[in-house]
């Protein structure tokens, strides 16, 4: 996006203890305006400066509408500063780490290596700070956005208060986001504890980490910091990867296990004590009580909306413990507002609130009526193997549409995965019974790379036989995609009528 240079901007900062607010406001044709009371008045104001905000501050300003953002923390939101981006920087040292332990088949002798704590921190520290720039307040501000950072509350239908600035607008976007759920146990209080906003800090080893959540969120803390050379152990409620496809998680768990992450399902967290130097937390097991003693605890039990000081009421918003309500174009009850992300429930990526920002500028700006198809949703865990999936599962698809087949192909068969030692995995799709792709997993190396071939299959709702119709540079893991999708011709050809058609054929010469 270029930045353009003949529009006046404005920066609004409120913090602790200002009375008022300075604002700088554009003055020409289609920008904010002032009103003698200090009102400012504007087309589109966004409530929240994570991904989905961004997203549609910059593309509603490049369009010449008149934004308003609020951001009462860091720009970047969840995504930049304690989700998406800090946790592969982690992941992504982490594996530095394993490669040189594991380093004996390419005939390179392995060692154990000096792990710096301080380093990882400021290596991941190191990335936000280089990706910052793209979400600040000053890019923004040169887009022709007015940045306001400030708590910001309805106090009408159309109206919100940031700090002690008022701001009236045509249309409103809440794009707040989610924050570490932390459930209810006896004593977690009594004890220090980190959630995804404040494990980035650590500098630290953890001798020994408990994880209380065998979600991908837990379960890729809990590699990264296993191979960083901590021993780890996850509490899991229920079944680790429990959304996934049972058989595609089967294979990750299997590789966590085997590396030395203990798994532990079904394991009810009931308290927990200690604290001063090490930490107990008393789970049952099948009604068996037991006690799991570590040094240091991260619970990663899901993540909730954040509407709490919204005061939603003011601006007739319905809103539950799941998250704000809206249709399918992503209006709220209050038709001026539009909601989307992690405020809003559902899946909970940052690809998803891109996703909706791009519905909510088609249908506020274009008035296009564009609506959210859940079905073409891919979503990734980046543990080691990766895991992937877009559209529906196999169980899904049985439910809708009856007869389905399903096709497989292992990584063991792939050329490339040979030469980078990396069999472990498979390919599935699910079609329809006239082979339209439903959807598609992935299990294996790369494999939130793989996954986006079958994102965009999905989405134009394509048949089978075209993803055999593309050429595929030898040797790369991409070619799993095209070998699974020969599966339809295999199974055509083991069709009686079909071998009986080109055995006529081939009698004609």
């Amino acid at each position: 996006m270029q930045q353009p240079s003949d529009r006046a901007v404005g920066l609004v900062r409120t913090g602790p203890g200002s009375d008022r607010a300075d604002v700088t406001v554009a003055s020409r044709s289609g920008a904010i305006t002032s009103t003698a009371g200090g009102e400012l008045r504007a087309d589109l104001c966004v409530i929240g400066a994570g991904s989905g905000g961004l997203t549609v501050a910059a593309g509603a300003a490049q369009l010449g509408v008149s934004v308003v953002l609020i951001e009462k923390d860091k720009m970047g939101g969840d995504c930049l500063n304690y989700g998406c981006v800090p946790s592969k920087s982690l992941i992504a040292a982490a594996r530095r780490a394993h490669l040189m332990r594991t380093s004996a088949p390419f005939g390179i002798v392995p060692t154990n290596p000096t792990v710096s704590y301080k380093g990882v921190h400021d290596h991941i520290h190191g990335v936000i700070a280089a990706i910052a720039p793209n979400d600040s307040a000053e890019r923004f501000t040169g887009l022709g956005v007015t940045v306001i950072r400030a708590p910001a509350q309805f106090i009408s239908r159309d109206t919100v208060l940031a700090g002690d600035q008022r701001i009236r607008a045509r249309r409103f976007v809440i794009a707040t986001g989610s924050s570490p759920a932390v459930p209810p146990i006896p004593g977690l209080d009594g004890v220090p504890y980190f959630t995804n906003e404040t494990i980035f800090e650590n500098r630290g080893q953890l001798d020994h980490l408990i994880v209380i959540g065998g979600g991908p969120i837990g379960l890729e803390l809990a590699q990264a910091y296993l191979r960083l050379g901590s021993r780890v152990t996850v509490l899991e409620a229920m079944k680790a990867l429990g959304k996934d496809d049972p058989e595609m998680s089967e294979v990750v768990l299997k590789r966590l296990r085997a590396e030395g992450v203990e798994i532990r399902e079904g394991a009810l967290v009931e308290r927990v004590t200690g604290g001063t130097r090490l930490i107990d937390v008393h789970i049952s097991e099948g009604g068996v009580p037991a006690i799991v003693q570590g040094s240091h605890l991260l619970v990663a039990t899901g993540r909730m909306p954040n509407v709490a000081a919204l005061n939603l009421e003011a601006a007739s918003i319905k809103y539950d413990k799941r998250g704000i309500q809206v249709s399918k174009g992503l209006v709220t009850s209050n038709s001026r507002v539009f909601a989307i992300g992690d405020v809003i429930g559902g899946p909970q990526f940052t690809h998803v609130a891109n996703y909706h920002a791009g519905i909510v500028l088609r249908r506020a700006l274009f008035r296009q009526p564009a609506t959210v198809d859940g079905d073409i949703i891919p979503w990734a865990t980046f543990t080691d193997p990766e895991l992937a999936h877009v559209g529906l599962t196999e169980d899904t698809a049985k439910m809708r549409s009856g007869r389905v087949r399903v096709y497989r192909w292992p990584y063991h068969e792939n050329d490339r995965a040979h030469t980078e030692r990396t069999t472990e995995g498979f390919v599935k799709v699910v079609t329809d019974a006239k082979g339209r792709i439903l959807g598609a997993s992935i299990v294996g190396e790369h494999a939130g790379e793989l996954i986006q071939m079958w994102s965009l299959a999905v989405s134009q709702r394509l048949n089978i036989k075209a993803m055999t119709q593309w050429i595929s540079p030898y040797p790369t893991f991409s070619e799993i995609n095209k070998r699974v999708a020969y599966g339809y011709y295999a199974t055509a050809a083991a069709n009686p009528l079909v071998r009986k058609v080109v055995g006529w054929l081939a009698k004609l010469g």
